[in-house]
């Protein structure tokens, strides 16, 4: 249809493209100086701006709209809590929200005191891996702006899992095959409708007879390499058994747990990077401690000074102010210091990344692959 609206002869690239756009009947043809269809214009905050300030390169960012990203982690890391945050938050900008529930372990109240609107919310048990798809394929013909959140990939099951035996073998490999078809699907009509696909996975160990693979790479997540491929974002969570880990009560009842991350990848030039913070999952509070997480973001910065349990934050006036790290959510309560740690924050962990000042271990995960 398209070589039917072209002439012969030598044309210009402007109408080659009206062209071509004509002939197709919608834009397929683009100038990328003008406007960048790949380019993401909106994030969806995670719920830690520590976490958001180290996903894109120069900028504040969080989950990309119009990607496909994937939160993997070990077991008790916190991808449910942050999925759901996460769909709070993207309710807040008007995108409508889709959860696919394949663990059966949703709590509504929970949902609520993460910051879910119910009403707005379509809960869907995720019964199979080609339901989850094509539901994704139906619901992107419709003119809403979808956030897509699958929970979990890994304990989705394939038709022929279902109605097949429990021998692994019977079945082997078939759920990365169907995968693979499903991504090569939609992932351009997940661009163009500018919806988000959050994907939630589990980290397995990596059982290999190289000790060597085993330490650069001790983790590995199901479902095939397509996925890998597809995923413009990749946030890895691990934790520690450590006691210091656990968020207390004033009782001792442990309330929440502290989470390593990681950018296993990210097509924003970031991987690699990380950062840390505190879930709460009491029956109270739900969610990212995000302002406590802030004091360990800026802790190596210039402009805050240590001196015993006393350290000092240093303002753009070149005063100073002393606090303990026990009063630190006191202290945010001041506009000014709250102001002057988020200038911290972007001025160390994005400015400087952005134009590579420092040194690089600062930024990055250090893994002996020797």
């Amino acid at each position: 249809m398209a070589k039917k609206s072209l002439s012969k002869g030598t044309l210009d690239l402007d109408k080659v493209r009206s062209a071509l756009n004509k002939g197709a009947g919608r834009t397929i043809a683009h100038s990328l100086r003008d406007k960048n269809p790949t380019e993401v214009k909106e994030w969806i905050p995670t719920g830690s701006r520590w976490l958001d300030s180290i996903i894109c390169k120069g900028s504040l960012a969080g989950i990309p709209v119009g990607k496909i990203s994937e939160i993997a982690g070990l077991e008790a890391t916190g991808k449910s809590y942050m999925a759901t945050q996460i769909a709070g938050n993207a309710q807040k900008m008007g995108i409508d929200v889709v959860y696919f529930d394949s663990e059966s372990a949703m709590d509504p109240g929970f949902m609520e005191r993460a910051g879910v609107d119910l009403d707005r919310l379509i809960y869907i048990p995720a019964q199979n891996v080609e339901f989850v798809l094509e539901t994704i394929e139906d619901l992107l013909a419709t003119d809403n702006k979808w956030l897509f959140i699958w929970d979990s990939l890994a304990l989705t099951p394939s038709i022929s899992d279902l109605e097949g035996d429990f021998n692994p073998q019977s079945s082997m490999a078939m759920k990365p095959r169907i995968l693979s078809k499903g991504m090569s699907k939609i992932t351009q009509p997940i661009a163009s409708k500018q919806a988000t696909f959050l994907v939630l996975n589990q980290l397995k160990t990596n059982i290999t007879r190289m000790p060597a693979e085993a330490m650069v790479t001790p983790w590995v997540t199901p479902g095939g390499k397509a996925m890998h491929y597809a995923y413009s974002l990749r946030v890895w969570l691990t934790g520690r058994k450590a006691k210091a880990s656990y968020v207390v009560d004033e009782n001792g009842f442990r309330v929440g747990s502290e989470v390593k991350v990681k950018l296993e990848k990210s097509r924003f030039g970031t991987q690699g990077r990380t950062c840390n913070f505190k879930i709460l999952w009491g029956d109270s509070q739900v969610g990212i401690q995000d302002k406590e997480s802030w004091f360990d973001a800026i802790q190596m910065s210039e402009s805050v000074k240590q001196s015993g349990a006393w350290f000092t934050l240093v303002y753009k006036d070149k005063t100073e102010k002393k606090f303990q790290r026990k009063n630190w959510l006191e202290q945010l309560a001041d506009p000014k210091f709250e102001k002057r740690v988020l200038e911290i924050m972007d001025e160390d962990i994005i400015k400087k990344f952005n134009n590579r000042e420092g040194k690089a271990s600062d930024y990055y995960e250090q893994v002996d692959d020797s």
